[in-house]
């Protein structure tokens, strides 16, 4: 079976991995927030990484770019919400630090990313 390009970009595995952890985590949630922070968290995961594949099949660096930051955008969504769960007692300290570990190193390669195809518009 062939690999799309998208499949073989770093960032992307990252955003990948990152989407597994958030749907294993918040199957953990109470009942009562499957509508509300879990729906949330869910749907800024996924948006990470479908952006990225959006953007990598445009056919100008503009929007390349500009889908990179789309997808920086949802991470940091993700990452707010990941906070108030941690606030609200609903996932555990280490829970917390390896999710905000794998925003981090997501967000840096999201950056790098956007900062090419930016330099390449020049």
């Amino acid at each position: 079976m062939n690999q799309f390009s998208f499949e073989r970009l770093d960032v992307w595995q990252d955003s990948r991995e990152l989407a597994k952890n958030i749907y294993l985590i918040t199957k953990e949630f109470p009942a009562d927030e499957k509508f509300g922070l879990v729906s949330q968290l869910r749907r800024s995961v996924i948006s990470v990484s479908s952006n990225i594949v959006e953007g990598s099949y445009r056919s100008s660096n503009k929007d390349k770019s500009n889908f990179m930051n789309i997808a920086f955008g949802s991470l940091m969504e993700l990452l707010s919400q990941i906070i108030i769960s941690g606030d609200l007692g609903y996932i555990t300290d280490k829970q917390y630090n390896d999710v905000r570990n794998s925003i981090e190193k997501t967000s840096n390669k999201l950056s790098s990313l956007s900062n090419y195809f930016k330099k390449k518009i020049s």
